[in-house]
């Protein structure tokens, strides 16, 4: 018992407070700057959507009045959509403008790997269809690729409060600041594991096919960028902005989506797992261990518990693990003004953890393809978006879409 109560201690703490000292620590002792410049590459711009009727309009408008004047081309890829998207992106006939239909919802991997196959310019910038990036972002993220070495290049997810209940904004406020200063530090040493699908990019050249059904292409493009000898890197000045989910519960559900994609991950690119894997000790204490805490915070409750009448010191460790649960559980159920701040930690770490059990059970027993456990029902509210400028859909002209049948097949232009 006293094995299993240290070990478990151990790598918690590992995980969550000496990992992120190590990595800074070694960004301030091995810093690793890459060079950027005002540079002008041609960019393709991707976006994937599903049944984005309500916020699709807004998002071309701002797409085609982008402040970077090397735009090639701008793709919309509608993943088997069935609300009026397909019609709508049919009556657009901007010379830029390039639209794509998947007749099946495959997921998003499947619609940027459509995209991707006819993208023709030097770097592609993906971006998701409710956050917006800064003025200027598009061009501060490609000076990144000034430097050869670098293959990936992502901005900074800004999070608003629009309607979001306090609880939510000290839960998933807090999280999001810790995880984007453990990335900055990865970044600042080498690469970070991931990036935020929100706005990143990369050179054309270096685009992985994504295998199908995969959730976490902000993982796995990165990944295999490195694995090809090329960093990736983050941009604080290139800023994009989403909002919070408007309850804890809608952060509990992306955790249990992301967590879940990375089980998937692993599974498909077991590469990501061997020692070759040039940033496999980032990704091993930033990811891997975390997704074993959960059970270790179990089993550490069980063994001080046992261990009580051994010392008292172990009976305080089941005392503390025992307040924090319910500290977190009151953080999570109530407002209590100032006291949801000071719990947030506990709530922040209890939601994760149990993500992670469930983002687990949904890999090993969704059935289907695992991205359609994401609801989008479940996101954060959206402010609505004035669609005074756009004609009512109508049928689709044939000759202004490219059609995909199924979701692995080659892509027929009409």
């Amino acid at each position: 018992m006293k094995l299993v109560f240290w070990l478990s201690l151990i790598a918690i703490l590992y995980s969550y407070a000496a990992y992120p000292a190590v990595i800074w620590i070694l960004s301030r002792l091995r810093p690793n700057p890459w060079k950027t410049a005002p540079i002008n590459p041609s960019v393709s711009v991707v976006l994937a959507v599903h049944n984005g009727i309500k916020l699709l309009p807004g998002k071309i408008r701002r797409l085609l009045r982008l402040d970077y004047s090397n735009i090639k081309e701008i793709i919309v890829v509608s993943d088997g959509s069935t609300d009026g998207t397909e019609e709508l992106l049919a009556r657009q006939h901007q010379s830029v403008l390039k639209t794509i239909f998947l007749k099946e919802h495959c997921g998003k991997a499947a619609a940027l790997n459509a995209g991707v196959r006819e993208a023709t310019a030097d770097v592609i910038v993906f971006q998701d269809l409710r956050p917006e990036p800064a003025s200027g972002a598009i061009q501060q993220l490609v000076g990144n690729f000034a430097d050869p070495e670098v293959g990936c290049a992502a901005g900074e997810l800004i999070l608003r409060r629009e309607g979001s209940e306090a609880n939510s904004e000290a839960v998933s406020g807090l999280y999001w600041r810790y995880e984007k200063w453990i990335r900055k530090c990865e970044s600042a040493f080498d690469s970070p594991v991931g990036v935020s699908g929100c706005l990143y990019a990369i050179r054309r050249n270096l685009f992985v096919q994504q295998p199908d059904g995969l959730i976490l292409d902000d993982m796995f493009q990165p990944l295999s960028i490195i694995r090809q000898g090329y960093r990736s890197v983050l941009d604080p000045l290139a800023c994009v902005y989403d909002i919070l989910p408007e309850k804890v519960a809608g952060e509990f559900h992306r955790k249990v989506r992301t967590l879940a994609g990375n089980f998937q991950l692993f599974q498909l690119a077991p590469w990501t797992l061997s020692p070759r894997n040039r940033v496999f000790f980032q990704l091993v204490s930033h990811k891997v261990i975390r997704l074993i805490v959960p059970y270790l915070l179990v089993l550490l409750l069980v063994s001080s518990a046992a261990l009580t009448g051994q010392s008292p010191a172990y009976g305080f460790f089941a005392a503390l693990e025992s307040l924090g649960l319910i500290g977190a559980l009151i953080g999570l159920r109530y407002e209590i003004p100032v006291l949801h701040r000071v719990l947030a930690p506990c709530s922040a770490l209890l939601v994760l953890n149990a993500a992670a059990v469930v983002g687990l059970y949904k890999f090993l027993f969704t059935s289907g393809p695992l991205w359609k456990i994401w609801n989008k029902n479940s996101s954060a509210s959206v402010s609505t978006i004035d669609e005074e400028d756009f004609a009512k859909p109508e049928s689709v002209d044939s000759h202004a879409v490219i059609e995909v049948g199924e979701c692995s097949s080659r892509i027929n232009s009409h």
